[in-house]
């Protein structure tokens, strides 16, 4: 196969991307190795990686824009709106527009699928939940206007969220209607908003004279 400029940039990553999710799909994580992506993909193994800095990028490459997409939806949100608000609100969005993130995309079947049987891509789908854990208290530490338990919140959403895709996975991958698994999907979401709000969200209930009794 002769080989494309390893100059880098969007094409050469979307290209990279394209090939490994193929073999990945086809043959399973763990049965593709990065040489065979580059040979396929025309480009040199150091060149993947310098797209890519883990394997496991490869197939979770959607990371950063998970982190971006937090950062800025607390960060950029209108003024009076709080910030369980608008976690709430762009969740509805992402679901409502089957977005890759939202776990009810029409490729997702596959995605968790090759998820469910690598024990690779399990522990770097527990290290992103870290992450974006991280980086969501620290945009509700930076939020001038934000009054509550800052790392507590972005745990509960985080691991709230992911049990959430993690449950809708496991139905989509049974073969469960589509429609089905995604009205649950809102239902719970939904129901996880509330308890967030309730539980240990921005609220008075911390100074109100029955917490300190």
């Amino acid at each position: 196969m002769p080989r494309t400029s390893e100059r880098g940039g969007p094409r050469t990553r979307a290209r990279i991307l394209e090939v490994a999710n193929r073999l990945f799909f086809e043959r399973g994580y763990e049965a593709v190795t990065v040489a065979e992506i580059a040979r396929e993909a025309g480009v040199s193994s150091v060149t993947v990686f310098n797209h890519f800095p883990r394997k496991e990028d490869l197939f979770m490459d959607r990371a950063a824009d998970a982190v971006d997409l937090l950062r800025s939806t607390v960060r950029d949100r209108a003024p009076g709106v709080d910030v369980l608000t608008s976690l709430r609100d762009k969740s509805f969005r992402l679901l409502d527009a089957r977005h890759p993130l939202s776990g009810v995309a029409d490729r997702s079947v596959p995605f968790f699928r090759t998820v469910a049987g690598s024990p690779a891509l399990l522990a770097r789908a527990r290290a992103i939940m870290f992450e974006l854990q991280g980086a969501l208290a620290e945009e509700f530490d930076r939020d001038p206007t934000f009054e509550g338990d800052a790392t507590l919140l972005a745990a509960f959403f985080i691991a709230g969220y992911s049990a959430m895709l993690v449950e809708t996975a496991r139905r989509r991958i049974a073969g469960e209607p589509t429609n089905t698994v995604v009205q649950d999907h809102r239902v719970r979401l939904e129901r996880l908003f509330t308890a967030l709000r309730d539980g240990v969200g921005p609220a008075d209930v911390y100074n109100c004279p029955a917490a300190t009794s």
